[in-house]
């Protein structure tokens, strides 16, 4: 990794790069957007990824919430009380300290985190399915690069030799 630091990119380098990543963002900000009309009007795509924290970190108190989400915590509250009040969390007073808030997701904010996800995975499915294996490959190590240096944790990989989405090895 010190290779990739230490080299300096030209202007023109990272113009490319930066374009391809904004052509890349918006077209997973798209797919992001149709996955969450599964769910109609339920929830708000800054609430679905309160949903998704909580179904990744369970209970979680509202303060910690805050900064998961990069949020001031009276915003974190009030989408936790929208998201309540939807049947999709509960809220409870943490029975260790009476001034903190916990939260969990419940049966349906579950259901909803599951299927806006199968959503977003069968679309990205479609998409990558539609690359060549080599192209897929250097798809993995450049999302992997990223990730990284966006402080991102790196993504679950499926086992030796086998591809989720059936794929040959390339």
């Amino acid at each position: 990794m010190p290779e990739r630091q230490s080299a300096q990119m030209n202007g023109e380098d990272q113009a490319a790069v930066i374009s391809a990543v904004l052509a890349g963002s918006r077209l997973l900000v798209a797919i992001a957007a149709r996955s969450l009309g599964a769910v109609g009007d339920r929830v708000t795509l800054p609430q679905f990824r309160m949903l998704v924290v909580l179904s990744g970190h369970g209970e979680t108190k509202l303060v910690t919430m805050a900064e998961l989400l990069d949020v001031n915590s009276s915003t974190a509250m009030r989408m936790a009380d929208r998201l309540a009040a939807a049947g999709l969390v509960v809220r409870e007073v943490n029975p260790m300290n009476r001034r903190e808030s916990l939260m969990r997701l419940t049966d349906e904010g579950r259901r909803i985190v599951d299927q806006v996800t199968a959503r977003r995975r069968d679309e990205i499915a479609a998409i990558v399915s539609r690359m060549s294996p080599a192209e897929r490959q250097a798809l993995i190590s450049a999302m992997a690069a990223f990730n990284e240096a966006g402080g991102e944790p790196a993504a679950p990989t499926p086992e030796a030799g086998s591809h989720p989405l059936g794929w040959p090895d390339a």
